[in-house]
């Protein structure tokens, strides 16, 4: 099987957005080791958040670089260095991550810092349509037990072995995320949704204790991921919102991204077919037997997770939201299907509530 190339965009390279050529070619020359001019830098589409870009050397080889979104940020978002340092720790771990190549911190370089990573060949699976064209039921079944395997070995990772017990704080993970969540909805928001402030009560009024601590990655699904043509996960991306914490909170959002039969609908900010609606895979109550299995983790309140993460994806798509908006993106989007798709997720989370204790 083939493994399936990003989506590029058709801009030229000159003429990407969010690069300045030149000196971004000078400092890969002077900090990364084995590569050569010209470099060609093409932006992978799929990415809303922080901006993703596809670099090609003289030599053919594949690099992929990270960058903020342009223009003004909320303070807390967008730690290039921070996502760095998470993406080295994880190297030669259970957990599988692209290698890190080179950091740069310099805003004189290119306006915003970036980070530099090998590119890993595979498929970014982002639908059930793009499933079923690529891999077969049996095979499906083996990225299921991959995902739900990786998942644990990044809950069971001894983190101060990594150097990451300084990541973050470790208590309080769902009461400084509702708080968290709550300020960026008030700094982004388009509109008024009183769900969400509506589940926002009820997720303070039910919080349970948290179970342990672990590294939680904050979006953890198959559209983040690199499956190999092995059916394994290869790389596991986008480690922005990653910290200390619940580990239960992955679990909830992974959940929500794993819908049981082809008419479901999940958590996707665009309107696709998730991934395991394909069929083939592990159902939702395989995947919280599995993953109590490898790491001893109860997950028997996982009604609260979810219902928490439907609340907490609606704020970071409302925000991917505005900040195309007002053009801090290197692209554009349907603004109709993203406030359905905000509005969808906030009525989930009103549902998923009514399941908890």
């Amino acid at each position: 099987m083939e493994t399936q190339q990003p989506k590029i965009s058709t801009t030229e390279p000159q003429q990407v957005r969010g690069i300045d050529r030149d000196s971004v070619t000078q400092w890969l020359l002077e900090n990364v080791a084995g590569v050569t001019a010209p470099f060609e830098f093409s932006i992978i589409e799929g990415g809303h958040s922080n901006i993703t870009y596809r670099v090609v050397d003289g030599a053919r080889r594949a690099l992929v670089l990270r960058r903020p979104p342009i223009g003004k940020l909320l303070a807390t978002a967008h730690d290039m260095a921070r996502e760095h340092r998470i993406v080295s720790a994880l190297a030669g771990t259970a957990v599988p991550v692209p290698p890190a190549l080179g950091l740069c911190e310099d805003v004189a370089v290119n306006e915003a810092p970036f980070y530099i990573m090998e590119f890993v060949d595979g498929h970014v699976l982002n639908s059930a349509e793009q499933v079923q064209s690529l891999f077969d039921v049996g095979e499906r079944a083996q990225i299921g037990a991959s995902v739900v395997e990786v998942l644990a070995a990044l809950h069971t990772i001894n983190l101060e072995q990594v150097g990451l017990d300084t990541l973050g704080k470790k208590e309080d993970y769902l009461a400084r995320q509702l708080r968290r969540w709550r300020k960026q909805w008030d700094a982004s928001k388009t509109r008024e949704l009183p769900a969400m402030e509506e589940v926002a009560e009820g997720l303070e009024h039910h919080m349970p204790e948290q179970i342990g601590v672990a590294v939680v990655h904050g979006d953890y699904r198959l559209g983040n991921m690199i499956t190999g043509a092995n059916a394994k996960i290869a790389a596991v991306l986008d480690w922005e919102l990653c910290t200390l914490g619940d580990p239960l909170a992955d679990v909830g959002y992974l959940l929500n991204n794993w819908p049981d039969s082809p008419d479901e609908v999940g958590s996707s900010p665009v309107a696709e077919r998730p991934p395991t609606a394909a069929g083939g895979f592990p159902k939702r109550a395989e995947v919280i037997a599995r993953y109590q299995e490898l790491t001893g983790i109860d997950v028997g309140n996982v009604a609260y997770y979810r219902a928490f993460q439907y609340w907490r994806l609606a704020a970071i798509v409302e925000g991917v939201l505005d900040r195309y908006m007002k053009g801090k993106m290197a692209g554009t989007v349907d603004q109709d299907v993203y406030r359905s798709r905000i509005d969808g997720l906030a009525s989930a989370a009103v549902e998923m509530m009514e399941e908890v204790a």
